[in-house]
């Protein structure tokens, strides 16, 4: 333990270093996170006038008034990062103590709205896990709005590529972003190399992509191998649609839906990739599809790396069938720039609630700032901060591709995401998904089922 928070902390330490010697990427100074010495009673600090300590302490002073703060999340003994971060900021801010409450991931949301709904409520630090319930702790006023806190500590939005432009409500934030995961085409170099055919690139048109699945097909029976594959979410599919930057789910209107409908339903009639149905029915998911060996490609977020890495490692994937693998960025449509992909935030708001709120906003700006970004880069997850050290850092981990491609397809150009919000997002987001099953099984063609989207999201807007 005492090795694993040095490491951590050194990590975050050398992350602040290199922003700074190169100038860092925001170019502010104000937004470092406040830090001082370990408590003596931390052995592994304690240890240390390391350099990490020294590090965190050089950026700003933190008060040493002892302060246990509150932090709901989900599960903790399967997230590596949530001890990490821990450890490495009590590590790094003397007197506080990081005081975990695990509500689980089933009804996350749901759970935490009711916990703050309670006037008995004392969480300080709350995780958001997503758009619909942001907007819920907001109109609930359960969450503070931090535009004061970040304007006078100078943290620079630009840092997050856009993504908090997409969560603000009447113009102001109430979260900060700490993890961005975005999709990726996953691939298997051993299947492309076994019928010779070129890998796919970081510049591929929906058409080119299409024409590569097909080229990878074999529906040879017993040796069947599909040349792509979409989990049954309505994302998978739907958000194709969004990749222009010029339309959002929140639209009403969802023709642009249609053409990539079109494309993976001929898909799943030509054996390119499994059917809706098959996929329903057997329960299979994504990550068994792709690691038993026989799917080429795979649209899928780029939470899946630390999966692939970790269960290679572990022997519960078979390296025979899926241990040769690379990623490369999302496909995109003529005319959108590449490197153009969706994707989800996890973010940290301060409660109402807290009687704490200024040493609260610390952790949410630690967390979310460059030295978070080094402890969640250090386990192979994505920070919402992605500069090129924490890109080297992930592409450094041991079992990520070792190809210059993948290590490429983390720079996104633009990054939309999935949900962005909206009052009656939750609604919206359940049309959706209701339709895109009907489409998906056959029970409506996809003119019926964007209809049917276009006319119940209308009566939910009121228009």
């Amino acid at each position: 333990m005492k090795k694993k928070v040095f490491s951590v902390v050194m990590a975050a330490a050398m992350m602040s270093t290199m922003l700074a010697g190169c100038g860092g990427d925001n170019g502010n100074t104000a937004s470092a996170p406040a830090s001082s010495s370990a408590p003596a009673s931390s052995s592994a600090a304690a240890s240390s006038s390391t350099p990490a300590s020294s590090a965190a302490s050089s950026q700003t002073s933190q008060s040493t008034e002892p302060v246990t703060l509150k932090w709901a999340i989900w599960d903790q003994e399967t997230t590596q990062y949530w001890n990490d971060i821990k450890e490495a900021y009590e590590a790094s801010h003397e007197g506080v103590t990081i005081e975990m409450v695990d509500l689980g991931s089933t009804d996350y949301m749901t759970v935490l709205a009711t916990e703050l709904s309670g006037s008995g409520s004392d969480f300080d630090v709350v995780t958001i896990k997503d758009v619909p319930g942001y907007a819920t702790l907001v109109q609930k006023n359960a969450i503070l709005a931090l535009d004061d806190y970040i304007k006078n500590d100078g943290v620079d939005l630009s840092q997050y590529a856009g993504a908090t432009d997409q969560v603000l409500v009447d113009g102001k934030l109430y979260e900060l972003p700490f993890r961005n995961d975005f999709w990726v085409v996953f691939y298997n170099k051993d299947l492309f190399d076994a019928k010779g055919v070129p890998y796919p690139t970081n510049d591929m048109t929906f058409e080119e992509y299409d024409a590569l699945a097909r080229q990878m097909t074999d529906t040879t029976f017993g040796s069947q191998i599909y040349g792509t594959h979409y989990h049954t979410w309505r994302s998978a599919v739907q958000l194709f649609g969004v990749l222009d930057g010029q339309h959002t789910i929140l639209d009403g209107e969802y023709s642009a839906f249609q053409p990539y409908y079109e494309m993976v339903l001929n898909q799943e009639a030509d054996g390119v990739c499994r059917k809706y149905t098959d996929l329903k029915t057997e329960g299979l998911h994504y990550s068994a599809a792709f690691s038993g060996g026989d799917v080429a490609m795979l649209n899928m977020g780029s939470w899946f790396i630390a999966t692939m890495i970790s269960n290679l490692q572990s022997g519960e994937y078979d390296s025979s069938l899926c241990g040769n693998w690379g990623i490369v960025k999302y496909p995109h449509a003529e005319g959108v720039e590449a490197g153009s992909t969706l994707g989800t935030i996890t973010g940290l708001s301060v409660t109402a609630a807290s009687d704490t709120p200024d040493a609260a906003w610390e952790f949410v700006k630690w967390v979310s700032g460059e030295e978070g970004a080094a402890v969640m880069a250090s386990s192979g997850n994505f920070p919402a901060i992605m500069t090129d050290e924490v890109k080297n850092m992930i592409a450094g981990l041991e079992g990520f591709p070792a190809d210059a491609e993948s290590k490429e397809a983390l720079s996104v150009s633009n990054l939309y995401l999935e949900v962005p919000y909206g009052e009656k997002v939750s609604e919206i987001n359940s049309v959706l998904d209701s339709y895109h099953g009907s489409i998906m099984t056959g029970e409506m063609t996809i003119e019926e089922g964007i209809n049917k989207m276009n006319e119940e999201v209308k009566k939910i807007q009121g228009n």
